[in-house]
């Protein structure tokens, strides 16, 4: 029996056959696993290596097929990709070209959506001391949004009624499907290069995440960021959030809140104004109630240090201490006189002429008129005055007596 000689392969052939096996075998496969040693070459093609704990699996997903992903492929991340088996003959290793790929258990445009906010909030964009106040009466208004939309509709209906002088401008987008995140930010520099608006509304009515995911774009992000202009975004329905809103200046729930937000209600301004009028003139009233108080004061103070004024009060206290003086004088005098009369009563009971009037008289000696106290002064013959309480006698001495 004749032995068959086995076929003996080169490394290039056997690798060339197992590559055409495997590739007829394995084409459109789905395969599931955690990314590892990703990396994101600057021509484009994304190399990484799919693993579980008991394999891994080489695979490369070309610039032309990864261009299309929402979110961000990163080490660690479960995933699911849909592709070709191959070997890569070079190094004999068997790989997938991966040709579209999405995270396992969750939906690409929910992970892009938290990759994206957890990106953008890490280098300040969310940052609330950025954030500007919105004009209380702006009197320009941009807004982006579509010009068919139900939205526009709303706000415009609710400005004009509110203050039917604002200014509008329209910068009409797309707000959804491709190209529309390009024209929203084209939108927003547009507005911003032609200057002079109070504030610009980014806006959009309500609808899928899909539908909103333009408002969820980092060029979008950074428009609204970068603007000179405050932003209000308004996208979707309240219970809605995009990136567009933790960047935005002011969030509102729906484009109509954002137009209720930008134009406050005008009977409610006409009655602050009122109320701030009110109390500006009650204040007013009161400063000048107190004002008047305070001059009048100084008024009196001023007067009480005038000199004529000092002069006539020492007048008036010379006037009163004169009036004081002679009520006391007067007092004194009558008290004198009392004193007076009194003293003149007891004198007079004490008076020679008193006694004379009793039946008394005085002897003198003539001439020299010395009052005679004693018989024995008196000379017989001689001659004496006597002083009655009437007149007087001049008589001649004829006896004396002892």
């Amino acid at each position: 029996m004749e032995l068959q000689t086995p076929r003996i392969y080169s490394v290039t052939e056997l690798t060339s056959e197992l590559k055409v096996l495997i590739e007829d075998t394995f084409t459109g496969v789905w395969v599931e696993g955690e990314i590892s040693n990703f990396k994101h070459h600057t021509s484009g093609h994304m190399y990484f290596t799919l693993k579980d704990d008991r394999g891994q699996l080489r695979a490369v997903m070309f610039r032309g097929s990864n261009r299309g992903l929402q979110f961000r492929p990163e080490d660690g991340l479960a995933v699911v990709v849909f592709g070709n088996v191959t070997i890569y003959e070079p190094r004999g290793e068997y790989q997938i070209y991966a040709e579209y790929m999405e995270p396992k258990g969750r939906g690409a445009l929910q992970l892009a959506f938290e990759q994206l906010k957890t990106r953008l909030e890490t280098e300040g964009l969310f940052d609330p001391a950025r954030k500007r106040p919105i004009p209380l009466l702006p009197e320009r208004i941009g807004i982006v949004t579509s010009p068919t939309g139900a939205a526009i509709r709303d706000m415009l209906q609710i400005i004009h009624r509110r203050f039917a002088n604002v200014e509008i401008m329209i910068l009409p987008v797309r707000v959804q499907g491709e190209g529309a995140a390009r024209e929203i930010v084209e939108g927003i520099e547009v507005l911003n290069k032609r200057g002079g608006l109070d504030v610009l509304i980014v806006a959009r009515g309500g609808g899928s995440i899909e539908d909103l995911w333009a408002f969820n774009e980092e060029q979008v992000a950074r428009a609204i960021y970068t603007s000179q202009t405050p932003v209000i975004s308004a996208v979707g329905h309240e219970t809605d959030l995009t990136i567009a809103d933790f960047v935005a200046d002011v969030r509102a729930p729906t484009p109509s809140a954002a137009a209720e937000i930008v134009i406050s209600r005008k009977a409610e301004l006409t009655q602050r104004v009122d109320d701030l009028t009110s109390r500006l003139v009650s204040h007013m009233r009161y400063r000048t109630e107190r004002s008047g108080e305070r001059l009048r004061s100084l008024e009196r103070h001023l007067r009480l240090l005038s000199p004529l004024e000092r002069i006539k009060r020492q007048r008036e206290q010379l006037r009163d201490g004169i009036l004081a003086f002679q009520s006391v004088m007067s007092h004194r005098l009558a008290l004198w006189r009392g004193d007076l009369r009194t003293m003149a009563a007891k004198l007079d009971s004490l008076s020679p002429l008193a006694i004379l009037a009793r039946g008394y008289s005085v002897c003198r000696q003539v001439p020299d008129l010395e009052i005679v106290t004693r018989a024995a002064s008196v000379v017989e013959g001689g001659q004496v005055e006597v002083l009655l309480a009437q007149g007087g006698l001049i008589c001649r001495v004829e006896e004396r007596r002892q």
